[in-house]
């Protein structure tokens, strides 16, 4: 495919020479994300809906055994964190794991893997806006869903057109109120297992090996929470993406991954520890108005529901914000390497606010689908992009096999942060995604989702392997790979 000088990408021979330069125009964007957005993003970004609503599922199913499921779906997710962050410090692009995906594996699996995630976010900000609108309504009786979806819509739309500070300024402060809201949770659930909270006793094992076994529902019960305990740690991988838009991109990643650990472990698998420890796994509480609010109200803290309810508003406004920011980003990454439309291959104030518009507007008309068709065309697309996740970090993983080999060969001294005990972790994280996609056969809901995602998937790399042999045959040679 032919291209103008002016949207020309830099050749692998520039980009290398040229620290932090991205391979898909990351240094035509802006950099006006400072470290200490990157940092609360990190801390923040692990914090999500995901956690609040979804965990109310997999406690249901797994019991106690859900602190093991979220065990070792954080493990899962710590291997990909760690392989995504080698890639992303030793190349950091707003494309990020398509465009290592483009050069360890070829151009149609950077194609795939980068519309794949774009269409992921866009379905996710649809589903999270009207999660948000769900909360105001309940809030403001007399209004109406679409009003309070336009007008979130419309302010993170116009957040995200602006400079990229702003949207690192909402994350910022996002993240700090998430992070301070689990914080609190964590220190008042603590207090209560060791009974020094005013009004309660040391609960001990009691409600761990009590109330059916710390497996009631045996291993299937796991199995069912470790699904849903995976799908939790979904839009992890944005801050690499943020990072090729801060002033020190490799630093930014590189403490963001280094950090990984302690924070799936404090956030997710510590709070569920707390939940299931202090109350039963099955108290009506829970599934009524979610773990959270359940051990609140246990502890008698007052207006602990609307507590949590804006908790879990800012953990989707934040979600919202930082998906149309990740799909914009990939989205004009994929056109800047020629992988989608020209006419979004444009950046105005270091912004590419064609790719925005469309993101966002992708996500509104998810939106309008919802009430048209929430049983059909909605539901279609949720289902679509179900287990686009777990595609997402099976690239990861390939792609981080094969361009750890490479930079071990031409470029050592870019391995700033390295994948643990290579290549090892790096096939039993491939064998644990595998796992999971296996696991997901089992139950009918979940292998709903996995047909229609890998027809998707499918329909994606055919469109990729068709541009890719038309470019071979038009430049008469097979395009470098990494």
């Amino acid at each position: 495919m032919n291209r103008t000088p002016s949207s020309a990408a830099p050749t692998r021979e520039q980009t290398d020479a040229v620290p932090g330069a991205g391979l898909d125009g990351g240094s035509s964007l802006s950099n006006g994300l400072k470290q200490r957005h990157l940092s609360m993003i990190a801390l923040g970004g692990v914090i999500g809906a995901g956690l609040f609503v979804g965990s109310r599922e997999g406690i249901a199913a797994a019991g106690p055994s859900i602190v093991l499921a979220y065990a070792i779906s954080g493990a899962l997710v710590m291997l990909v964190m760690r392989m995504l962050g080698e890639m992303a410090a030793a190349s950091p692009a707003s494309g990020s794991f398509s465009v290592h995906a483009e050069r360890s594996i070829g151009s149609w699996a950077g194609f795939t893997v980068g519309w794949m995630f774009t269409a992921l976010l866009c379905v996710a900000v649809a589903a999270e806006a009207l999660g948000a609108a769900d909360i105001m309504t309940a809030w403001f009786p007399g209004t109406e869903p679409w009003m309070w979806v336009l007008l979130f819509m419309v302010i993170f739309t116009g957040t995200n057109l602006a400079a990229v500070s702003n949207f690192g300024e909402f994350e910022f402060w996002f993240a700090a109120l998430k992070v301070a809201a689990i914080g609190i949770f964590l220190v008042l659930g603590l207090l209560a297992i060791f009974g020094v909270l005013p009004g309660t006793d040391a609960p001990g094992a009691a409600h761990l090996t009590g109330d059916g076994g710390f497996l009631p529902k045996g291993v299937d019960g796991l199995m069912v929470g470790l699904l849903a305990s995976v799908f939790a740690y979904g839009g992890l991988e944005t801050v690499t993406i943020a990072a090729a838009e801060s002033k020190d991109p490799v630093r930014g990643v590189a403490g963001a991954v280094r950090t990984a650990m302690w924070r799936i472990a404090l956030f997710y698998v510590g709070s569920m520890a707390i939940i299931v420890t202090v109350i039963p796994w099955n108290n009506a509480s829970i599934a009524e108005h979610g773990p959270y609010v359940a051990v609140l109200n246990y502890l008698h803290i007052p207006a602990a529901g609307q507590i949590m309810n804006v908790v879990i508003l800012v953990a989707l406004l934040s979600a919202m914000n930082a998906n149309i920011y990740g799909s914009s980003r990939m989205a004009y990454s994929l056109t800047f390497r020629g992988q989608g439309p020209r006419f979004l291959n444009k950046v105005s104030g270091g912004v590419p606010r064609r790719a925005v518009l469309l993101c966002s507007a992708f996500g509104f008309l998810a939106v309008l689908f919802s009430f048209w068709w929430p049983t059909t065309v909605f539901q279609w697309l949720l289902n679509m992009v179900g287990a686009a996740v777990l595609v997402v970090w099976g690239f990861i993983a390939v792609a981080q096999l094969r361009m750890r080999r490479r930079l071990e060969r031409e470029a050592p001294e870019k391995l700033v942060v390295k994948m643990w005990a290579f290549p090892v972790l790096t096939w039993v994280a491939l064998a644990g995604i595998a796992a999971v996609l296996l696991l997901m056969l089992r139950d009918d809901n979940q292998r709903i989702q996995l047909l229609f995602t890998a027809g998707f998937g499918v329909a994606l790399a055919v469109v990729g392997l068709v541009r890719q042999r038309a470019l071979r045959k038009n430049a008469g040679t097979e395009p470098a790979k990494g």
